[in-house]
This record gives C-alpha cells, sequence and structure tokens, in this order.
C-alpha cells in the first residue's frame, strides 16, 4: 500500500514541545519504527507549518496514494480550505490526533476536516499513526 502521513504547524516540534501533551518522541523516530513495521508499504511523510502547501501536498497525493493519514495540527479546527481539498481527492483520508482534541479547550473540540475524513483517531498518542496504518491496511485487503 502507498499511504502518506501529513503533519501540520507545530508537529515538527514533537519531542520538544509540551512533551506532558505530545510526548517526548521526535516523529521522524517514530516514522522510522513505522516503516520498519510496515516493510511492504510505502510510508512517506510530509510536514509544513503552512496552510497551502498542506493542500498542495493533500490534491498532489489524492490521486496517487492509497490513503492519507492526516494530523493537521491547529488547522483542524479552522481550515474550511483544508476540508475541501480532502473532498476534492478519490484518496481516502484519516484524521489523526495525538492528543484527545474532546478533553481540551473549547475551541479544540470542532473539527472542519471530520466530515470529510473516513475516520478520526484521537487521544491515543503516536500510536494512533499506527492503528490508521493498520485500518488502511484492513479496507485495501477488502478490495
Amino acid at each position: 500500500m502507498k499511504i502518506l502521513i501529513i503533519n501540520g504547524p507545530n508537529l515538527n516540534l514533537l519531542g520538544k514541545r509540551e512533551p506532558e501533551i505530545y510526548g517526548n518522541r521526535p516523529f521522524e523516530d517514530y516514522l522510522h519504527d513505522l516503516q520498519l513495521a510496515f516493510p511492504n508499504d510505502q510510508i512517506t511523510y510530509f510536514q509544513s507549518n503552512h496552510e497551502g502547501a498542506l493542500i498542495d501536498r493533500i490534491q498532489e497525493a489524492g490521486y496517487e496514494a492509497d490513503g492519507i493519514v492526516l494530523n493537521a495540527g491547529a488547522y483542524t479546527h479552522s481550515s474550511i480550505a483544508i476540508a475541501d481539498a480532502i473532498g476534492a481527492i478519490p484518496a481516502p483520508v484519516l484524521e489523526v490526533h495525538i492528543s484527545n482534541i474532546h478533553q481540551r479547550e473549547s475551541f479544540r473540540q470542532h473539527s472542519f476536516l471530520a466530515a470529510k475524513c473516513v475516520g478520526s483517531i484521537v487521544g491515543l498518542g503516536l500510536d494512533g499513526y499506527r492503528l490508521a496504518l493498520l485500518y488502511f491496511q484492513q479496507i485495501l485487503d477488502r478490495r
């Protein structure tokens, strides 16, 4: 399977940023573990702090990837443009959040993206990405 993981703003600081919420492990270290755990799959990664760059990558990957795992960070709660990009592509998108957004500030409890995604995984730490890959593996095996 060909899966793209996209992380949005401030997720480049994983391992440094608010470790009590996001843990103390850099995403690149975890990505390496994912690639080892799914050796027969092509897992690529993109991170940007810029909304337009995220939209461009979603549009590009949306016609070539089997699925996209998206943690849009704070854009989850503010970007109708990213939601529109998800709705415009054929590839399924699974929303992932490291923290449980439903237990955080009220402005973080709404996702503009959720209605356009096949599902959401929240609050399971970095393991949410692995679970998203397992989901895609399962649905792609059914085809």
